[in-house]
């Protein structure tokens, strides 16, 4: 196979077209796929979120749930020991042991009390906890929704265009190969700038084909030629001559 260095301008002119009009078919399938890549994406990391957010929640109802549990044991050792405490009461021999024991089984009566609260403010936090993973649950349920619906659509058009996108970028690279790479480069950065993607642009009707500015007929003969390569002194896109645009077909 022969090296860019043995290609002349004009083959590597022509080669530019091609690429170009390559570049502008798998624009048109970029285009026809529109913003649902990007959606895609969004709500796959939108529902990685949410999941995350469930989980969490999932794990503080747990570990709320275990705090009732501890605050439930809590209150039946207290109780064991107030029924323990009252038992000895009956046995007490002076004020003393009376009085010790009655504040043990205030202090545990007490603590009862403070594991009930705790408990009952554990129980409201739980359900307000439910609420949340509730409106998680939903919000992930109708995000999946939204997303199997974007997916298809995707998938279908994908499914349309593979083979056309496969072929294009096959032929896409055999054109680079006619070009040398500070060229390309210099058609690659072009294509960066402008939204339409247009880098090598032919004259018509004396004007640069891509943003109109006036191409003088001495320059147009330059083109013509095929010498070398031109740029819009406007745009800074590269030139052409129309009739080397139209030859050069891609299907």
């Amino acid at each position: 196979m022969a090296s860019v260095k043995d290609f002349s301008v004009e083959e590597k002119l022509k080669a530019l077209v091609r690429l170009q009009k390559i570049d502008c078919k798998l624009d048109e399938i970029q285009i026809l796929k529109g913003e649902l890549p990007i959606e895609v994406k969004d709500l796959e990391d939108e529902i990685e979120g949410l999941h995350a957010r469930q989980v969490r929640v999932e794990e503080e109802i747990n570990g709320i749930q275990d705090f009732i549990d501890q605050k439930k044991e809590g209150i039946k050792e207290a109780e064991g020991l107030i029924k323990k405490y009252e038992k000895q009461s009956e046995n007490v021999k002076n004020n003393r042991e009376f009085e010790a024991i009655n504040k043990e089984i205030e202090m545990q009566t007490l603590e009862v009390k403070l594991c009930e609260k705790h408990i009952k403010d554990a129980t409201e936090e739980i359900a307000e906890k439910a609420k949340q993973l509730e409106v998680a649950k939903k919000a992930v349920a109708t995000k999946e929704h939204n997303l199997a619906g974007k997916k298809g659509e995707l998938e279908k058009i994908i499914g349309e265009t593979e083979k056309e996108e496969k072929h294009y970028h096959k032929e896409g690279g055999e054109a680079r190969t006619h070009v040398d790479e500070r060229l390309l480069h210099s058609y690659d950065r072009i294509r960066k700038n402008y939204r339409n993607g247009l880098a090598v642009v032919p004259v018509e009707r004396d004007s640069c084909g891509g943003c109109f500015h006036a191409i003088p007929p001495q320059k147009q003969s330059e083109i013509k030629l095929r010498k070398k390569v031109m740029v819009c002194e406007n745009c800074g896109r590269i030139l052409v001559d129309a009739d080397l645009n139209d030859s050069v077909d891609v299907k």
